[in-house]
């Protein structure tokens, strides 16, 4: 767990900007210490192991949890993956904060790289 009197990180996320808006996001989760935990590449193609499929599937499960995320891209990678999460429905995610459960939880490790993605 993230305890800020010990571990010294510097945040990725934009100063002052509300995560919980609707909006595009593109995250990278990559695997602890970069391991090759989802698959390896052979003939140029990505080749899912056990722990691949499982990244894949849950992915795809998404909003079946979350009704107000609709998924964009989405692509597993030897040692971490990328996708595209798009939030909508503000009210929705209101009344589940107000209900002290969570709006939207997305953990696999310690590393996420959040970007924002404009919209035009």
């Amino acid at each position: 767990m993230y305890d800020s009197e010990i571990h010294h990180r510097r945040s990725i996320r934009a100063k002052g900007y509300d995560y919980s808006q609707d909006g595009a996001y593109f995250a990278t989760v990559c695997a602890q210490n970069r391991q090759c935990l989802f698959g390896s590449i052979a003939n140029a193609k990505m080749e899912l192991n056990e722990a691949g499929e499982i990244v894949n599937n849950c992915w795809y499960e998404i909003p079946k949890h979350y009704p107000f995320v609709v998924l964009d891209e989405f692509v597993v990678m030897p040692n971490h993956f990328h996708g595209i999460i798009v939030i909508q429905n503000r009210e929705w995610k209101r009344e589940r904060a107000n209900n002290h459960s969570p709006a939207f939880v997305f953990l696999w490790t310690n590393l996420i790289w959040n970007v924002i993605l404009k919209q035009q």
